[in-house]
């Protein structure tokens, strides 16, 4: 049987203090400018993760503020950063309504929705027993926030008790200098620190702390859903955990320059035909920080430049430790450039840079320590319900509306006509997961920008896209997530968007045309 985390939080204290003396810090005292430094990791593919950039930037001291900040907008697909500072907690989190969001009460509901930056700022940002769930959605930065003691069962509960969250069809997530923490395992009513199900793809979990739990996270929540992958896991540091940390369930991991203290169970496990590349960690006073647990199906990793200080292995049996001389047995890919810290400065970069509260500050990649350079934000309004479109939002007559459409193969039931009805509730969808739909007149038209409106329910599936001069194929533009598009301006007969890739089913409610 499991010890409970929470029967063990005395016997971390030794290990608390060391973090302490690291700097690591519980609260959030400095002031944070929103989506400062760059993503990094299995984050930067697949057209990339920006979140909020280039859209309004809010401020939100209450959970159904940044709800009403979500529905505010003009679409589920307009850029904004909400900058949060406060405690976020049950008595402060309501559902809000509106066509751009998907909210609930006692969630942080980042649902079917994308381009959305979340950031702590001020005097930190605090999510006190309520969880962080993304679900059927992409191009989400959460930066500098803390989030504690989610709860499964007992009361209050939130997000199965994952302090966050993701599943169905997400797509590009990077979550970067957070603090996860719980105060004990399952039997105290707790679950994950940080899980990924469901056809979860291309995230980066960066320059955290997660601690006090008997679940640091998984990928996969069972060993038939192997449609995940594709994580990158770099200066966090995990401090008193059971298991998990990660569990991988197929697809691919990348887990470097991180610090593990008091693994009390087992660490990094890769099963049914999961391959993690495991580089430069500083794994200390655990125990079985690496292998394939719990199961018969096998997992895969490659090892380099670890260091292991006092790690104990249990023998090999219905578990498959790697150690105690780890090898690898599988090599792994990695699509993006990185700079590995020596595994022997990992504990000290790790401490000065991990967590909410730390000035976001990271590695050089050198063992050194640097602050990134902030990116300009608007200055922040107030969160309102109320919806305000963007300065791009076109003007002028939708000239799609009397003009004619084709496209390729479409599913079932709907129609190329959908898209220039004026009508929300209709939509075009392709037969498969890729496809084009077009707007076409009988004579030369110009043109500057499209509006590309998704159907309700299906907000944030178009990924990747170009737009294309319908009569001489030249791409206009490209880019990934709907909404206003503008290009030079363009005389021609025939215009079209073209989706090159897509998380979920594409649904296109509207393809409008404008002028200017």
């Amino acid at each position: 049987m499991r010890r409970s985390v929470a029967l063990r939080l005395s016997a971390a204290s030794a290990a608390m203090a060391l973090a302490t003396a690291l700097g690591v810090a519980l609260s959030m005292p400095d002031e944070a400018s929103a989506a400062t430094g760059s993503p990094t990791g299995y984050a930067t593919q697949n057209g990339g993760t920006t979140g909020g950039a280039g859209g309004q930037t809010v401020r939100a001291t209450t959970g159904t503020a940044i709800h009403a900040a979500l529905c505010g907008r003009a679409s589920g697909s307009t850029p904004i950063t909400i900058e949060v500072e406060g405690t976020i907690n049950h008595a402060n989190t309501a559902k809000v309504s509106g066509s751009s969001c998907n909210t609930a009460a006692g969630v942080i509901e980042l649902k079917q929705i994308s381009n959305v930056t979340i950031v702590g700022v001020g005097s930190g940002a605090v999510f006190d027993q309520l969880g962080i769930h993304i679900r059927e959605s992409s191009n989400i930065i959460i930066q500098n926030v803390t989030v504690r003691n989610v709860k499964k069962s007992g009361s209050p509960t939130s997000n199965g008790g994952d302090a966050i969250g993701m599943e169905s069809d997400v797509r590009n997530v990077w979550v970067d200098h957070t603090t996860l923490e719980a105060s004990g395992g399952e039997s105290e009513g707790f679950d994950g620190l940080f899980d990924m199900k469901d056809n979860t793809q291309y995230v980066t979990l960066s320059y955290s702390i997660l601690r006090n739990s008997g679940r640091g996270g998984l990928i996969g929540s069972s060993e038939s859903d192997l449609s995940n992958g594709f994580v990158t896991f770099h200066h966090n540091r995990y401090v008193n955990i059971d298991s998990r940390a990660p569990l991988l369930r197929g697809g691919t991991a990348h887990i470097y320059n991180n610090h593990y203290v008091s693994l009390n169970e087992s660490g990094i496990n890769s099963r049914a035909g999961a391959r993690a590349k495991v580089d430069n960690n500083y794994f200390e006073d655990s125990k079985d920080v690496l292998g394939t647990f719990y199961t018969d199906a096998a997992g895969y990793w490659q090892v380099s430049g670890n260091i292991f200080d006092n790690v104990t292995w249990s023998s090999p049996g219905s578990d498959n430790p790697a150690g105690p001389d780890p090898q690898s047995n599988t090599t792994v890919s990695i699509p993006y450039s990185y700079s590995l810290d020596a595994a022997a400065c990992v504990p000290d970069v790790v401490g000065r840079t991990a967590g909410a509260g730390t000035g976001l500050q990271v590695s050089n990649g050198n063992c050194a320590v640097q602050t990134p350079t902030a990116t300009p934000t608007a200055t922040p309004t107030s969160a309102t319900p109320t919806p305000t479109p963007t300065p791009t939002q076109p003007s002028g007559t939708n000239l799609s509306v009397g003009a004619g459409s084709d496209g390729s193969s479409k599913a079932s039931g709907t129609s190329y006509g959908n898209v220039r009805d004026g009508d929300l509730t209709t939509y075009w969808s392709p037969a498969a997961a890729t496809g084009s739909v077009s707007i076409k007149w009988g004579s030369a038209t110009a043109v500057s920008r499209i509006n590309i409106r998704e159907a309700s329910g299906s907000t944030g599936a178009i990924g990747s896209w170009r737009v294309l001069n319908g009569d001489t194929g030249a791409a206009l533009a490209s880019g990934s997530g709907a909404g206003v598009i503008s290009f030079p301006r363009t005389t021609l007969s025939k215009i079209t968007f073209e989706i090159t890739g897509s998380s979920g089913t594409p649904r296109v409610a509207e393809f409008e045309t404008y002028a200017q």
